[in-house]
């Protein structure tokens, strides 16, 4: 039975629920956090277990005692946030099944309430719960571009709180909030894939993606002569230059946008700006050099011989990846760009000797998701094929059945479906995808109506929902007063209305994606823990995973992916689901020979 704790004495001044016998869901509770009397110490609790508690432990000490906890009692340990503690514990070779991550479950119970954007670290959550004004997030600092322990004394948490008392407040708090959700299961489950999520990006930072910095270094000086002095540009990206002005007749800076615009202009030829995908079409003997020199620059200035300095030692990679960092839920990174590792570099990514990349990419993940959420059965049996949007172009353009697009050719189907398929997603209407739309809507009606509700409450401001309880973030007051004000100015009612579509494309696209980074995360959650010893995460990227692996596990690793998948789509979506998640997995030494 739930118990009432007190804080007679306490700054916090607050009433908690704990569960008695310190035990959750069926797992004993723990709580870690630092100690706000001592620098760089730490305190662990336990609730409802006084004598299991420790205070005022060095970091060592704690990774010791964590070690013992999690052989002996296997509990559901509550960080303030990941990233605060678990490093520590990383660097001790202590790893943890479970968490609960105070800060990434306040930030999605915040969305799911209709306030995105509220600071949601702990003392903000704390001073929530007391009902007080919530100080700024002061975010975690970073030292050589790792995470570093939890500062109490920069927390924003008052004056003599230390951060495990904080933690049992906003953690009973937030579980009452999870149960007044609609699906509070789906919530839990929602904020244990998160949690489980930050635990395997700590991980992947600490043990880090296998990288050849020589062969890095050599391609490098392969692509762009000797490396030179910062601030110089290296030897083919002049030579580059140089032709560039002489196809132009005069000198152009490749660097300035304006510059080329201009040149080209002079040449009669007119564009609005210089990006790549305007200037492939265009027939001019400085377009072919500059386009490789967009390329390289591009390569030279993200993953040059700077980034190699600053991001890998040792042979390793190790990004900081912040999970959910995109509304959507999506991972972003802090720096080193590690969701956009160039093909031209997946050559550097190589397994140890002995070892194995095997490397998992989703096959066509978002069309199968929309499928599972609207229930299409139709769309299902054509997402039953490995290739999906091939089986696709079978069901849309069937009997030689043909669509209203002027000058239809000959020009590959599947290409075609994909077209339909990715506008009843993302809302694309112009050139063939109106059409394309249309038929998709006319042979899979469930699928496409899912998508365009979602389109239709967005412009009507509404907020969406992903399948486990990921909300989209209301439109702004300034799009409000734009759509929803009456207007004599027929320029400012298509604006309005331009306004509301974007918003609606956001919605749209938002139930799908966010759905999909729902799935990811069970994923995640799942893989981590059947992964045999020493197999370990590497690398994740929206519907891709990377495990680094004894050669011999190989074969067992790829098996308990496909293993995780079918569990993840059965948590999402029920034991009965008809759709089919298939994985194209391969076991390979090198990262570009996955592809």
């Amino acid at each position: 039975m739930a118990a009432v704790r007190q804080y007679p004495n306490h700054p916090v001044g607050a009433r908690v629920r704990t569960v008695g016998g310190g035990a959750q869901n069926g797992h004993v509770l723990v709580i870690v956090g630092a100690e706000a009397s001592q620098e760089a110490a730490y305190a662990v609790l336990v609730p409802g277990e006084p004598a299991l508690g420790r205070r005022g432990l060095a970091p060592d000490e704690l990774a010791r005692y964590a070690a013992e906890l999690e052989r002996e009692h296997s509990p559901r340990w509550v960080f303030p946030a990941v990233e605060s503690v678990y490093p520590v514990l990383l660097r001790a070779d202590v790893r943890l099944r479970r968490c609960h991550d105070l800060t990434l479950a306040e930030g999605l119970l915040l969305a799911h309430e209709g306030r995105n954007g509220e600071p949601r670290e702990l003392a903000a959550a704390l001073a929530r719960a007391n009902g007080t004004e919530p100080p700024p997030d002061v975010g975690y600092a970073d030292e050589d571009r790792h995470p570093t322990l939890f500062d109490a004394r920069g927390s924003g948490l008052p004056p003599g709180v230390n951060a495990v008392d904080a933690a049992e407040i906003v953690l009973a708090e937030q579980e009452r909030r999870i149960a007044e959700t609609a699906f509070p299961d789906r919530m839990r489950l929602l904020i244990a894939a998160e949690s489980a999520s930050a635990l395997a990006a700590a991980e992947m930072s600490a043990d880090g993606l296998p990288w050849r910095a020589d062969l890095h270094a050599a391609l490098l000086t392969e692509l762009f002569g000797p490396r030179l002095p910062a601030g110089q540009r290296p030897r083919r990206l002049v030579e580059l230059a140089a032709k560039v002005s002489a196809a132009f007749g005069r000198p152009v800076n490749p660097d300035s946008p304006p510059e080329v615009v201009r040149a080209l202009s002079r040449a009669g030829i007119e564009v609005p700006a210089a990006r790549a995908h305007l200037l492939r079409d265009i027939d001019h003997p400085a377009i072919p050099p500059l386009l490789e020199y967009k390329e390289l620059a591009r390569l030279y200035a993200a993953n040059g011989w700077s980034w190699l300095a600053d991001w890998v030692s040792d042979d390793r990679f190790r990004p900081i990846y912040v999970v959910g960092g995109v509304v959507s839920g999506r991972w972003a990174s802090r720096g080193g760009g590690a969701l956009q590792i160039p093909k031209t570099l997946r050559t550097c990514v190589r397994a140890d000797e002995g070892w194995k990349l095997v490397v998992a990419d989703a096959a066509q993940l978002e069309p199968r998701v929309l499928t599972a959420l609207s229930g299409d059965r139709k769309l299902a049996d054509v997402a039953s094929s490995t290739d999906l949007y091939a089986s696709l172009a079978e069901a849309m353009f069937a009997g030689g059945h043909k669509i209203a697009i002027k000058h239809w050719d000959d020009r590959d189907d599947r290409a075609r479906a994909k077209i339909a398929m990715l506008s009843a997603m993302y809302g694309g209407t112009s050139g063939e995808a109106g059409p394309l739309l249309a038929l998709l809507r006319n042979r899979f009606p469930e699928a496409v109506s899912y998508v365009e509700h979602a389109a239709q409450a967005g412009e009507r401001g509404e907020r969406v929902r992903s399948k486990l309880g990921r909300t989209s973030p209301a439109p702004s007051e300034a799009w409000r007063a734009l759509t929803g004000g009456a207007s004599d100015s027929a320029a400012d009612e298509t604006q309005a209305r331009r306004a509301a579509r974007n918003w609606g494309r956001f919605t749209r696209n938002f139930v799908v994606q966010a759905s999909a980074a729902d799935m990811t995360a069970v994923l995640l959650a799942t893989l981590r823990q059947r992964l045999p010893a020493p197999a370990h995460l590497v690398f994740f990227q929206h519907d891709e995973v990377l495990v680094h692996t004894p050669a011999e596990l190989a074969d067992e690793v790829s098996k308990h992916i496909e293993e995780s998948v079918a569990e993840a789509a059965s948590l999402l979506f029920g034991a009965s689901c008809p759709v089919r998640f298939p994985m194209h997995i391969a076991s390979v030494d090198c990262y570009a020979d996955a592809k």
